[in-house]
């Protein structure tokens, strides 16, 4: 370690090393007109400063709870408009005026974890009707329109869903019979989701159909004919759905269970209406549309029946 040189006798300060020393520090002068500074941008203004307050009432009324007609109504058109290719490559454009009417209806009696339902219900139903389109076309068994589904298809499908949520929009019944409404309208989606995805899995890929009367072998698409991966399918999209739904809070872990047993009793009888009623000359009448209000009604039905056996035992 260095040292300062030593001190005189004399000196009244000790003799320390170099590090105690201070050391003379020295500043420079730099102009302040070589100093280069960040020019400040000016704040970005919104793009459409004009909509702001649109925007505002827009998303408050989106989420007003309990949901209102007018939160029901600008919440779908938005939906819409941000799912019209969706919404195109599965309907026609009745289909999809009437598609609007059953969301303004499910969001206003259910909010919106009742239209996820819904929504969940179109997107697995289309996607499975457009397998194979091509196949199902050549032998004659697709969908009309290419699978893309009109207004009749809509009100078959949601026919029963929507008398649940009328009831429950004008409390029909009161607090008591509220949860027996939101049950059906569950029930009423699984059960034709249930049957969609057997149908179309069955004629996509169904090695043998059988006819659900005498289990006599027909071809694919033979009405009330049934597949066992169709079957399968179809239970298998039915506890989808329901788990949607328990997921969603629209149902409890026993009514979904009651959703899915529901389903697969209705799908049935639908396939009996089909095998013994269907395509016969007194009952030209029974178009698929009115035979599917008949399917999920059972299924609707039925899940609210089993639930008040369930309380009154």
């Amino acid at each position: 370690m260095a040292y300062a040189p030593p001190s005189s006798p004399l000196s009244p300060f000790p003799r320390l090393p170099l590090r105690h020393y201070a050391v003379p520090q020295f500043l420079v002068h730099v102009p302040r007109s070589t100093i280069r500074r960040k020019p400040h941008s000016p704040p970005k203004a919104a793009p459409f400063p004009e909509l702001a307050p649109l925007q505002d009432s827009l998303l408050h009324l989106i989420r007003a709870s309990p949901p209102t007609w007018q939160s029901a109504a600008a919440s779908n058109l938005l939906i819409f408009a941000v799912g019209s290719p969706i919404l195109f490559s599965g309907l026609t454009i009745p289909g999809i005026g009437s598609a609007f009417l059953l969301g303004v209806l499910s969001w206003r009696a259910f909010g919106p974890s009742g239209f996820l339902i819904v929504a969940a219900y179109f997107v697995i139903g289309t996607a499975v009707t457009k397998l194979k389109i091509a196949q199902k076309e050549a032998l004659g068994i697709a969908e009309k329109r290419s699978g893309r589904r009109g207004p009749g298809s809509v009100v078959g499908s949601s026919a029963a869903a929507c008398v649940c949520a009328v009831l429950s929009i004008f409390n029909i019944g009161g607090p008591v019979f509220a949860a027996l409404w939101q049950l059906g309208f569950v029930a009423s989606f699984c059960t034709k989701l249930s049957d969609t995805v057997s149908s179309e899995i069955g004629k996509a890929y169904g090695k043998t159909t059988y006819l659900a009367t005498t289990f006599k072998v027909v071809p694919r698409g033979t009405e009330g004919a049934v597949s066992i991966e169709g079957t399968v399918a179809g239970v298998v999209s039915s506890i989808l759905l329901a788990g949607i739904a328990c997921s969603l809070g629209q149902v409890d872990l026993p009514k979904a269970s009651i959703c899915i047993l529901a389903s697969l009793i209705a799908n049935f009888c639908e396939s009996l209406i089909g095998a013994t009623l269907q395509d016969k000359d007194s009952f030209q009448w029974l178009s698929n549309d009115i035979v599917n209000v008949i399917n999920i009604s059972i299924g609707s039905i039925l899940a609210m029946l089993i639930q008040l056996l369930i309380l009154r035992n």
